[in-house]
């Protein structure tokens, strides 16, 4: 079983910055891409950032400039720097990873979710 577990949300004032952190565990043979993605209330969960195992990363738009993912596969974990945080960055973000297994085959697994709250 695999457990994807986030940390770093909270509460800050727009211009701010966080870093989230989400660190995978348990029975893990490689990590192939790993992304993070939001889910504001009442809307759908939309990509944030996104690394693949070789370090290319990919950003909405929104957040192109501001935010910054990157990976450190020692320790099965990825990390999203987000500087001059907006009040519409407000969501909860949830860390995602795919699972490699030694057949080469990939299972997507989510984390739990951290709240973020950027206020005006």
């Amino acid at each position: 079983q695999v457990q994807l577990v986030e940390s770093g949300g909270g509460l800050v004032q727009a211009g701010g910055s966080l870093r989230l952190s989400c660190a995978a565990s348990g029975s893990i043979f490689s990590i192939n891409a790993m992304g993070w993605y939001r889910q504001a209330p009442g809307k759908q969960r939309e990509l944030v950032a996104h690394i693949s195992s070789g370090g290319s990363t990919n950003y909405a738009d929104s957040v192109k400039g501001r935010f910054t993912i990157s990976r450190d596969n020692a320790k099965n974990t990825v990390y999203l720097q987000m500087n001059s945080l907006k009040p519409e960055d407000t969501a909860v973000y949830y860390c995602n990873a795919q699972i490699m297994t030694p057949f080469n085959l990939g299972y997507d697994y989510w984390g739990q979710g951290t709240q973020v709250t950027v206020s005006s």
